[in-house]
């Protein structure tokens, strides 16, 4: 599923580069008459910035007055850049793999993740000019140190990279008959290490550096990649085209170089960060993420199972109805529905729909999972008017009710009775299903969970207390909807 995923992610991606967002190739080409990327960011005073904070130390977040703050190296660069441009930065968080995607279809007015500027990037984005030159490693588990030395020692094996990236290109390619498997985070590769799914992790030598430095159990050794410039440092991402945006950004940068800002104050910065992560690493010292992320996950979960309860009835009814027109329409959109993933449709309405209108991505969530659920409501309840006896109908014509009557005194009561239990199963379900909102960085339970692992270098914890917080919520649920069904019972 998830090559499948990266092959749509990448097919879009490609259709949006067609869309007109400039002509120009490079930072350093002449700026497109038409290109107006600066002088819009000046005029609405705000640059938007993409990111992954799961990457330290380029780009992680901690704990500050209470609240998660966005850190690291490249936020502080950005936080110049736009001092510098005199605009105020919003950071947006997502999967690193969503990242150029939200930059082609205009959610982000740069990126910044650790990037390398390959030549298959360029081709689809701007980039500026390199700020920082760093290299590839290897991660491995400290006790397998003596087998594994080099890029070679993993002919056979499994390594592990974060998808979407640079290194994971780079380990099939360039290490034979490997086996590499694909992670959202950083924190999923850690985890996976440590649990022996894979044998090492390919990963920018800053952040392993990072996540050795902070984990005794770890160990780093130098892959001897045969690697050239682009591919071994990190550069901005903007959208094709978007040179006045990229040549302001150079000359901030240039400031950055010529201070030497990035190792005498920046690196500095993020290592004090990163220590005072790893000071308190207890599940109770981030209760506060866990209920933000469960807070996130009851709203949307709430919001969606209105609309999509008030949707199902509607789409039920169309398809229960004799005219053709609307039961085509109602059969062809629950089909449809039902036949394509929640992930694509979430991408689909937050990327796609955002070309016309700018949706934030909580709002985009709720409709993706509202729309997604009320196909499959609209089943239940159909399901549930068709088990009820045409005798029932009949009988109350007969007795004069009209059609609208009949429906609503006669079927309806007893059809709410048999669909029920059916959509207490479909909204417990939503509840855990709305998770997957986390790729476009909604902070739902799945997404703060994933910062706390990337915070403390903590794996299996975090999901332990994400696993219980699911459990306590839907147990309630069921709880609360079995009490209800059991009063139905008794009111028969």
């Amino acid at each position: 599923m998830k090559k499948k995923f990266l092959e749509i992610i990448t097919i879009v991606g490609l259709l949006f580069t067609l869309l007109p967002f400039g002509t120009a190739n490079a930072a350093g080409s002449k700026t497109s008459s038409s290109d107006q990327s600066l002088a819009k960011i000046q005029k609405k005073g705000v640059l938007v910035m993409g990111t992954s904070p799961d990457y330290a130390p380029y780009e992680f977040q901690t704990t500050k007055n209470g609240k998660s703050v966005d850190v690291g190296m490249d936020i502080s660069i950005a936080k110049q850049i736009a001092k510098d441009l005199g605009v105020k930065l919003k950071i947006k968080n997502m999967d690193f793999d969503s990242l150029l995607v939200a930059l082609q279809t205009g959610k982000v007015d740069m990126v910044m993740a650790g990037m390398n500027p390959t030549a298959a990037r360029r081709k689809n984005v701007t980039f500026s000019n390199i700020y920082y030159q760093g290299g590839q490693d290897i991660v491995i588990n400290k006790k397998d140190a003596g087998i594994y030395t080099s890029k070679k020692s993993f002919v056979g094996k499994t390594l592990g990279a974060q998808t979407g990236t640079m290194q994971y290109n780079m380990a099939k390619k360039q290490i034979s008959n490997v086996t590499v498997k694909g992670f959202d985070k950083g924190a999923d590769l850690i985890l996976a290490l440590q649990t022996n799914k894979i044998d090492g992790i390919v990963m920018e030598k800053p952040s392993a550096e990072a996540y050795v430095k902070n984990n005794p159990q770890l160990s780093l050794i130098n892959g001897n990649f045969n690697l050239n410039t682009n591919e071994t440092s990190s550069a901005i991402a903007f959208q094709k085209g978007a040179t006045s945006l990229a040549g302001a950004v150079n000359k901030s940068l240039a400031k950055i170089k010529k201070k030497d800002l990035i190792n005498k104050v920046y690196l500095k910065e993020a290592g004090t960060h990163m220590k005072t992560n790893t000071v308190n690493t207890s599940m109770t010292h981030y209760w506060k993420y866990f209920a933000k992320g469960i807070g996130y996950t009851l709203l949307i979960s709430a919001f969606s199972v209105f609309f999509g309860f008030i949707l199902g009835t509607i789409l039920a009814f169309m398809r229960l109805s004799r005219n053709k027109l609307l039961k085509l329409v109602s059969t062809a959109y629950i089909e449809f529905v039902r036949g394509t993933p929640l992930m694509v449709q979430i991408m689909f309405v937050y990327f796609g729909i955002g070309l016309i209108v700018n949706l934030p991505a909580l709002t985009s969530g709720i409709i993706a999972v509202s729309l997604n659920s009320g196909a499959y409501v609209a089943e239940v309840i159909r399901g549930g008017i068709n088990s009820v006896d045409k005798g029932q109908t009949e009988a109350a014509r007969s007795l004069g009710l009209s059609k609208q009557g009949t429906m609503r005194y006669v079927v309806l009561p007893q059809a709410i009775k048999n669909i029920w239990p059916a959509l207490g199963n479909e909204f417990i379900s939503l509840i855990k299903e709305s998770s997957i909102v986390s790729i476009i960085g909604v902070t739902d339970l799945i997404y703060q969970l994933k910062i706390v692992q990337s915070d403390t270098y903590r794996g299996v914890a975090p999901i332990v207390v994400a696993m219980l917080l699911y459990f306590v919520v839907t147990f309630g649920l069921s709880k609360i909807l079995a009490y209800f069904e059991g009063r139905m019972k008794h009111a028969n």
